[in-house]
């Protein structure tokens, strides 16, 4: 395979910054036009890891002007805010994604940010040692988001039926307390709620490794509200931008995340270690093509959530990818 020396990798990289730092400005440029009614995009964001590159950016001031990070506690008050218009895109998953659009929120997805590696699990209480130790007991997950996609798939590698276990309905945002109280044996949750739990001695006895290719943390955004694309496109940039500060200057990146987060660096360092984040190239592997990769992936997922009832009937697939949302090519 050939190899770049590194002056030319310098070069390369300098031109793919300079190329990001040039679709922001524009974006900024569109907005600053006197006859342009000046629209924000409104970005809605539930706690996950993968979100990090998104408040990075925010804070390192890359984020075009008019691109507002709304911050919600759960994945309901994000799809609540798509339905009433107060956002125009979001941060969730390809399951959540398909789900929004079964209930008539017209969602495309511009961006893959991260694949869950292991940052999604079944934490349980320490004398739960495996997936059969979780017979009959009390399982806190949120119906309505990715933890009935995760129950689900728990149970099949389990062998057990939904009854053998006690569901109850439980949003990450209200785990720990619950755990605290002792109103449940195990969560299903994911970063950055998860380390509290470990701290607190919990088990990891199932997690998102064992789900490849499932749980695909996306920048969902309303296909009809088509006056933001500029502005897409240059939060895509900023979100490449961010991460390419994340592998050149980690130590800066896991300060300033943990800062926010209110963790360890080194907590930082675990936390993004269960998670992938897909490069440019990699991305357009995804969203690009007649046989784009997440289309393939979405198509075997909606399958799987008819089959465990999570979807009336399978997505149609149409619209699924907002074309033109990733920036130019680094070279």
């Amino acid at each position: 395979m050939a190899t770049q020396s590194n002056s030319e990798a310098v070069t390369d990289r300098r031109l793919f910054l300079r190329n990001l730092g040039l679709i922001a400005a524009a974006a900024n440029m569109l907005w600053l036009a006197p006859c342009t009614k000046a629209q924000p995009l409104v970005v809605a964001l539930h706690p996950g890891v993968g979100h990090e590159t998104l408040y990075l950016a925010q804070e390192l001031k890359w984020l075009p002007d008019r691109v507002q990070l709304r911050d919600d506690k759960t994945l309901g008050e994000s799809l609540a805010a798509l339905q009433s218009g107060q956002a125009v895109a979001a941060c969730m998953t390809l399951d959540e994604m398909l789900r929004g659009r079964a209930a008539g929120i017209p969602l495309s997805a511009a961006l893959v940010i991260d694949i869950s590696a292991g940052a999604h699990m079944v934490l349980a209480r320490p004398g739960i040692r495996n997936l059969a130790g979780l017979l009959h007991k009390r399982i806190g997950f949120d119906r309505d988001a990715l933890g009935a996609l995760v129950l689900g798939e728990l149970l099949e590698r389990a062998g057990m039926p939904a009854s053998a276990i006690i569901p109850v309905d439980l949003p990450p945002v209200r785990q720990l307390d619950a755990w605290r109280r002792k109103e449940v044996d195990a969560v299903i949750t994911y970063e950055p709620m998860a380390t509290p739990f470990m701290l607190e001695g919990a088990r990891n006895v199932f997690d998102s490794r064992q789900m490849p290719d499932t749980i695909i943390d996306l920048l969902a955004v309303r296909r009809d509200r088509t006056v933001v694309f500029a502005l897409v496109r240059a939060l895509t940039a900023s979100h490449f931008r961010a991460l390419d500060h994340m592998h050149t200057n980690e130590q800066d990146a896991l300060y300033r995340i943990s800062a926010r987060a209110g963790v360890s660096p080194g907590e930082v360092q675990r936390m993004l270690a269960g998670v992938t984040f897909p490069s440019l190239a990699s991305n357009r592997n995804f969203l690009m093509g007649g046989n784009a990769r997440l289309v393939q992936a979405a198509r075997t997922l909606s399958t799987l959530m008819v089959q465990r009832g999570l979807l009336a009937r399978e997505d149609d697939l149409d619209k699924l990818i907002m074309p033109g949302a990733l920036p130019p090519d680094e070279r």
